[in-house]
């Protein structure tokens, strides 16, 4: 058997480890598949550190191919299957992919990324594509019975390239062939830390290629909690999935918060929510009237983390923590050190803003694949590694976030911060989603401008921008408020909830 399968294929042969739109696998039936996937992927050739690329949605068959190769030492990149051909074509040679799986869906995306290169194997999933091997024949021809030397392969996540080209991200100690045991070991620590009840069940809407959706599916699926998942998020749709399938725990970002809460009275008034035991949010920054809204309708259960493709999970806060600090995003896990330091490298004060930087005390460490370079760039001599973002702590060590570096405007001198301003404006009715970003100005060096997508029944006008102005100033001090309003049919966020502003900024950097 798949060591970390064998205890719930024996306890709970029968009961449904996986469901999605088209059915279930049981724990037997998943471990089973793992085992023939696992020696059907060793048949080609592949050993430990080799990688694979999944090109897949949300559906069984991407849990099975990532059940297989985390028993038997692969490396197996999740891909965005939003990508075009030749994004997905750099991902399979920047990472040295040996072999591609791709669902039907995406099939011309992935024969004219894949051709030409030197693959051991092309298949497809749910369907046909031409010129790939078809799923189950794949996996048929699999040989019988349990994979020997089982060692843990891991996952490579890229970047979302919202400043450039992905990079992909690896771990120093989670590497390809360390024992199987360390899957164990750390799925049982966050399990506790996050609060994920024993033999819970996950919902899964949104893609399982992002790290944390990665995180709150399959770590926790090797422990033991089985996963109900859809392709796409519905607000609706996710309510009634919770009481349907008595979900305990959820990961969601804050766009799909206010969808939920924008839900008609008949779709909230008839859900129930009774097996819920946790909800998790993060991703992205979640405006303070919408994290009260989720809590005074879920109840203190609405909980928050800080984390990142690269150092995933570092703070934590409980709904109750929130409701007296609000706007933090909890104090550093036991196994991460959290510093905040001013531009000249010194330790900066309770409630004074500067860059964030981490530190593992197991020594682990993070490393962008094959680009030593942008390694190096996110590191101080001391160890310390940053992703880019600012912010504060006050006395008690609880960090506050202000923005990305990269984001952040300075106008006329003075530091402001994007997150602040959007969260103000979030909370008009007009407005389903928003950006504030800074561009050109002769005067102040940059102005503050808002893209905003409406929500059904608004329609762009002069009298709409300069409400929104005023809704901001009502809150905040004049210079932070938008000098402009751009209206957009639809705002370039990845699905999951990040936000690609250079999309929006760079017709005005082109035009200075």
């Amino acid at each position: 058997m798949a060591e970390l399968l064998r205890p719930y294929a024996q306890a709970r042969p029968d009961e449904p480890a996986l469901t999605d739109e088209r059915g279930s696998r049981t724990w037997r039936e998943l471990n089973e598949r793992t085992d023939r996937l696992a020696g059907a992927l060793r048949d080609l050739g592949l050993g430990s550190g080799d990688a694979i690329a999944i090109h897949c949605g949300n559906r069984c068959e991407h849990f099975e191919l990532m059940c297989a190769a985390g028993h038997i030492g692969l490396r197996y990149v999740l891909v965005n299957w939003h990508w075009t051909a030749d994004e997905l074509r750099y991902i399979l040679q920047d990472a040295g992919a040996r072999a591609l799986f791709s669902e039907e869906p995406f099939g011309g995306v992935a024969r004219e990324a894949a051709d030409g290169l030197d693959l051991l194997a092309r298949v497809a999933i749910g369907g046909d594509v031409e010129g790939f091997t078809p799923y189950e024949r794949f996996l048929a021809a699999g040989p019988d019975g349990e994979p020997a030397d089982q060692v843990l392969g891991y996952p490579m996540n890229y970047t979302s390239g919202t400043t450039g080209r992905p990079k992909g991200v690896s771990r120093k100690l989670v590497r390809a062939g360390a024992p199987i045991e360390t899957a164990i070991l750390i799925g049982d620590l966050l399990a506790g830390i996050l609060r994920i009840p024993e033999a819970g069940r996950s919902l899964l809407v949104g893609p399982v290629y992002h790290s944390a959706q990665w995180l709150w599916s399959y770590v926790f699926l090797l422990r033991g909690r089985s996963v109900v998942m859809r392709r796409a998020f519905d607000a609706a749709e996710t309510l009634r999935l919770i009481d349907e399938h008595a979900i305990t725990n959820i990961h969601l970002v804050p766009t799909q918060f206010v969808r939920m809460l924008r839900l008609d009275e008949a779709a909230r008034g008839a859900f129930d929510g009774g097996s819920l035991a946790v909800v998790w949010h993060g991703a992205a920054p979640c405006p303070p009237a919408v994290k009260r809204q989720m809590i005074d309708w879920f109840g203190p259960i609405v909980h928050e983390y800080y984390g990142s493709t690269e150092a995933s999970v570092n703070t934590v806060i409980t709904a109750s923590e929130w409701l007296e600090r609000p706007g933090s995003v909890g104090r550093p896990l036991p196994i991460t050190e959290v510093h905040v330091l001013t531009g000249d490298g010194e330790p900066a004060a309770p409630g004074e803003n500067g860059q964030i930087w981490f530190r593992y005390t197991s020594g682990d460490d993070v490393e962008y694949w094959g680009d030593e370079e942008k390694t190096r760039s996110v590191h101080r001599p001391d160890g310390l590694f940053t992703t880019g973002d600012i912010g504060r702590m006050d006395e008690e060590g609880y960090l506050f976030l202000s923005d990305r570096a990269i984001d952040m405007i300075i106008s006329g001198g003075v530091n402001i911060y994007p997150a602040e301003i959007e969260g103000v404006l979030i909370t008009h009715p007009a407005v389903r989603d928003v950006a504030v970003f800074g561009i050109p100005d002769e005067e102040f060096g940059e102005q503050v401008k808002a893209a905003v997508e409406l929500s059904d029944g608004f329609t762009p006008s002069s009298g709409l921008t300069e409400e929104l102005i005023a809704h901001v100033r009502a809150s905040l001090a004049g210079y932070k408020a938008p000098r402009t309003v751009d209206y957009v049919t639809e705002m370039p966020r990845t699905p999951t909830g990040k936000l690609y502003k250079r999309l929006l900024r760079e017709p005005y950097l082109a035009a200075d």
